[in-house]
């Protein structure tokens, strides 16, 4: 219901725009609703419970670390009408990576460094969204601003899968099942879905170049409904039972990959203690420099 009302709010306001600014400059009109190609380019990264800053994890951009920051790419085709709303479907792909090792250097870091799990997974994301540009609700005689504030918010199903490095070899964790998930032993630890939902929002700028390009700036932040976004999220389990559950090989991997303590501390002894901290859900974000190219019908005279 409440995303219904967002998008009725959002007819309203176009609604509301019908005796404003119609044309792009005295040689381009704009054509009421304005088809946008788009491609982006920019980084992706994501706050999960591995790598962060020093101390206890914090929540949101606090432990945020940039070094871990790769490349990613965008797609779009915008609806827009009158300058000032637009629906929006995009196509998104990335990588996200995270790991304990980041923290070598780093005083207090609470264990997480001596945990040393980590990570790698690609991203691939289909969303439907929409942006609201407050600048073009103002009435105004004269040419409408170049430069544009906006707004953005929508919905994105997408596709992740984990994986760790164990000997040069990159290994899917989603099947080892490392915390238990699926085990009659812990019941609350239910498998995830490797395909999922998200929920988008964001800020931007668009600037018009001229009347067929635009280009933008623009940071959009997901907040997902799994906590498995790197694999990590509850306590260590008792790895005598992978074997029940999964194959040979499997088990062996599995045990090798849930609890890495031993890598780093030879003298160390398996306990069933906090592997990471299931309070809070994963997200990822992308900060991106985005092109347009829309199509305007020139004045005849």
């Amino acid at each position: 219901m409440k995303r219904g009302g967002f998008f009725l709010t959002i007819l309203l306001l176009a609604a509301a725009l019908q005796a404003q600014y119609f044309f792009y400059d005295n040689r381009y009109y704009d054509a009421g609703l304005l088809l946008e190609i788009g491609v982006g380019i920019g980084g992706m990264n994501a706050l999960t419970d591995l790598g962060g800053k020093k101390g206890d994890g914090r929540g949101f951009i606090k432990d945020l670390n940039l070094k871990n920051t790769k490349p990613s790419f965008s797609a779009s085709l915008t609806a827009t009408y009158r300058s000032a709303v637009a629906f929006r479907v995009e196509f998104t792909a990335g990588n996200i990576v995270s790991y304990d090792s980041i923290l070598k250097n780093v005083a207090s870091t609470t264990k997480r460094y001596d945990r040393n799990l980590s990570f790698r997974s690609p991203v691939v994301e289909l969303m439907a969204g929409a942006e609201i540009h407050p600048l073009f609700f103002i009435p105004r005689e004269e040419e409408p601003p170049r430069a544009s504030p906006y707004i953005l918010g929508g919905a994105g199903y997408f596709r992740f899968n984990p994986q760790a490095k164990l000997e040069g070899i990159w290994h899917d964790l989603h099947p080892l099942r490392l915390e238990g998930q699926g085990f009659a032993e812990y019941p609350g630890r239910k498998p995830y879905k490797l395909n999922q939902f998200n929920f988008a929002a964001g800020i931007g700028i668009r600037y018009e170049i001229n009347h067929l390009l635009n280009v933008r700036f623009e940071i959009i932040h997901r907040k997902l409904n799994t906590d498995y976004l790197d694999d990590v999220s509850t306590r260590y389990i008792n790895p005598v039972y992978f074997s029940n559950y999964l194959s040979a090989a499997q088990a062996a991997l599995a045990a090798r990959l849930y609890d890495r303590r031993g890598e780093l501390n030879p003298n160390h002894t398996p306990k069933f203690d906090e592997r990471g901290d299931p309070e809070d859900n994963d997200s990822y974000f992308t900060v991106m420099l985005k092109i347009g190219f829309t199509i305007r019908q020139k004045i005849r005279n």
